[in-house]
């Protein structure tokens, strides 16, 4: 297939490319800059300048290939309400283009929050009161299967690791750096999900390839998430042994603004996934890549 690719540079995305490059499938990446052009056709794709501004763009992307995996997000926290309204821009936009054509469309979304407590699965329903307002973009992107587009919401652990991750268990480890001491909220046994970013990005290509062999036009949610529950004291432990400092419990304004993240209870499952996709996650866990050092240098 010809894959259109948003965030074809990003963290995720940089691994997808590849991904898809080495199992026979051309990449169409969407780039922003000359740096990211660069860096995206040095991955052996083709390159379309653009960004999620650039609708056009994005609309040309998706209606010149037989797949789009959406990955771009602007992450821009102290403007969130703009980054969501430009996601669901990018989506509306693609979906679009894609109505009536039977091709897969994949996008990012989370499992962080879906169901508080308790163990999320690929067929769970976020509740709108509670979720994050992300899950509004996946619900419209779900929405695409009864305009003949294959739609596929694709939820990551909230931590996807790996050497050079900048992501929040970076930030866990920048908060205990500067307090001195790894903390955790509570006992610390609330569950946290995780996935090594080869095997999501090995995950995204797995459920393109089987939507693009569907004949029904059904939407499907995928949890990449190898690790379905690792404990936040396990994490704050092992950024402890990396940094040299102690381990203790902290209230979770002590831990700045990924305090209230780290201290929900939000383990997922992966079994359907696996099941149906025969996704075998293969990369080191998230405490293995915390051990390696990764993150401390």
């Amino acid at each position: 297939m010809r894959v259109f690719v948003t965030g074809a540079s990003g963290w995720i995305g940089s691994a997808v490319v590849p991904e898809l490059i080495a199992h026979g499938h051309q990449v169409v990446g969407l780039a922003r800059s000359d740096e990211k052009a660069a860096a995206v056709a040095a991955a052996g794709a083709e390159v379309l300048r653009g960004d999620l501004d650039t609708l056009d763009v994005l609309a040309e992307g998706a209606r010149t290939t037989d797949a789009v995996v959406h990955l771009a997000f602007v992450h821009d926290f102290g403007n969130f309400a703009e980054s969501l309204r430009k996601d669901r821009a990018a989506i509306d936009t693609i979906g679009a283009a894609l109505e009536g054509t039977g091709r897969p469309f994949a996008i990012a979304s989370g499992t962080l929050g879906l169901t508080p407590g308790q163990v999320a699965t690929e067929q769970t329903n976020p509740d709108p009161a509670t979720a994050h307002p992300r899950q509004q973009s996946a619900a419209a992107a779900l929405a695409l299967a009864g305009r003949g587009v294959k739609p596929i919401i694709v939820r990551l652990a909230p931590t996807v690791h790996g050497a050079g991750d900048h992501g929040f268990v970076a930030e866990l480890v920048r908060v205990a750096r500067e307090r001195k001491v790894a903390g955790y909220v509570g006992d610390g046994a609330n569950r946290w999900t995780a996935v090594h970013r080869d095997d999501a990005a090995a995950l995204i290509r797995l459920a393109i390839e089987k939507a693009a062999n569907e004949e029904a036009m059904a939407g499907r949610v995928v949890h990449a998430v190898a690790e379905e529950a690792v404990t936040a004291r396990e994490i704050a432990e092992a950024i402890g042994r990396g940094l040299g400092i102690e381990t203790a419990p902290a209230a979770p304004e002590e831990l700045g603004w990924i305090g209230p993240m780290f201290a929900a209870d939000s383990p997922a499952s992966n079994t359907i996934t696996r099941e149906t996709y025969g996704w075998n996650p293969t990369g080191p866990t998230l405490i293995e890549d915390l051990d390696a050092g990764h993150y401390f240098n």
